[in-house]
């Protein structure tokens, strides 16, 4: 399969859609009702939209004026893997070739290979917008945005596929280029999507080692349950998906020219840790312990963590509660730094 190949989507089931209208939705309404939604016409009013229409070059033409000369990474494979990005067979490398390259260069490079069906695969992924397009935003800004805490980045390549992953906050991705496909599975798929390792990983969070263009299910036999579950948002120029944090999303690029921004956004305090590592120390305190105790400390999970914050310090007096309070920047700097000298004892 060469570089211009499209692939079918993997199920008829689509993703719920809303127009984006006059009033700017609720995303965070959208987000709590865990289910992925496509709004319409969300960014439709851009100018870069706009210059996206025209062609590949007028986007490319809007965009540059922003550039702010800092060399981003930009990500390069041979037309054999036909825009898949992911591992070399034996799981040993990445596929393709990651570079610091100044972002017009390359860009142009990508222009260049517009009319070539056997093109390489170019793809410039979650570049911080504010740091290398500033003023960007202003311009085209996101309907009804209020988030205290957002990365807005920004993706463009020609036909690349992003393996299906999860991140780790809400996001609202919106095409400006091209055409996109997003294939969604909720948080309890992550088995039968089959992750690669916890590293190398092509982008920083593990990827489904499944290909969807053609699915091994003799290698990965519950891929199939995941197709049950799988939802696809086929979106166009000025269309935007939501989806909450842990959702599963599989992006196929389908134009030979595509761009996109996203937003990521998470509403927890900025004190809170990464939950990925908790799950490595878990890896490396809880894994390998026997199946009896391990089923103790789920209890013990459940009371502390994933049961409502406020029971087990609900029947202790107040200044005996200690790290079951509630948490605030200068307790969470506490917190830290205990766990830290017991790690490192």
């Amino acid at each position: 399969m060469t570089a211009g190949a499209a692939s079918l989507p993997i199920t008829d089931r689509r993703v719920r859609e809303i127009d984006a209208g006059a009033t700017p939705p609720d995303y965070r309404a959208l987000v709590a009702a865990n289910e992925p939604v496509i709004i319409r016409g969300l960014a439709a009013d851009w100018p870069l939209v706009a210059a996206g229409r025209q062609s590949p070059q007028a986007a490319v033409d809007y965009l540059l004026p922003f550039y702010s000369g800092r060399p981003g990474a930009g990500y390069t494979a041979a037309p054999a893997i036909a825009g898949r990005y992911g591992y070399t067979n034996d799981l040993s490398r990445l596929n393709f070739d990651a570079e610091r390259v100044r972002l017009d260069d390359y860009l142009h490079r990508i222009l260049a290979h517009l009319d070539d069906p056997d093109a390489p695969s170019f793809y410039v992924g979650s570049t911080d917008l504010d740091l290398y397009f500033p003023g960007l935003a202003a311009q085209n800004p996101l309907p009804g945005a209020a988030f205290d805490r957002a990365l807005t980045s920004i993706w463009i390549g020609n036909r690349t596929t992003a393996s299906a992953h999860h991140d780790m906050s809400n996001n609202i991705a919106c095409v400006v280029a091209g055409t996109r496909r997003f294939t969604l599975f909720p948080p309890d798929q992550v088995a039968n999507l089959y992750p690669g390792p916890l590293e190398p990983t092509p982008g920083g969070q593990v990827v489904s080692l499944v290909d969807f263009r053609a699915p091994d299910l003799a290698r990965f036999p519950d891929f199939a349950k995941a197709i049950e579950t799988a939802q696809v948002a086929e979106l166009g120029p000025g269309d935007a998906v939501v989806y909450p944090a842990l959702w599963w999303h599989h992006v196929e690029a389908l134009s030979g020219f595509n761009m996109m921004i996203n937003y990521w956004w998470n509403d927890a305090p900025g004190f809170m840790d990464t939950p990925m590592n908790t799950l490595l120390h878990g890896l490396l305190s809880l894994r390998d312990r026997p199946a009896a105790e391990k089923a103790a400390w789920r209890a013990m999970f459940d009371y502390y963590v994933f049961g409502p914050a406020d029971r087990p310090a609900a029947h202790l007096p107040e200044a005996a509660r200690g790290d079951l309070a509630p948490l605030d920047t200068l307790s969470a700097r506490r917190l830290r730094a205990k766990l830290l000298q017991r790690i490192n004892r």
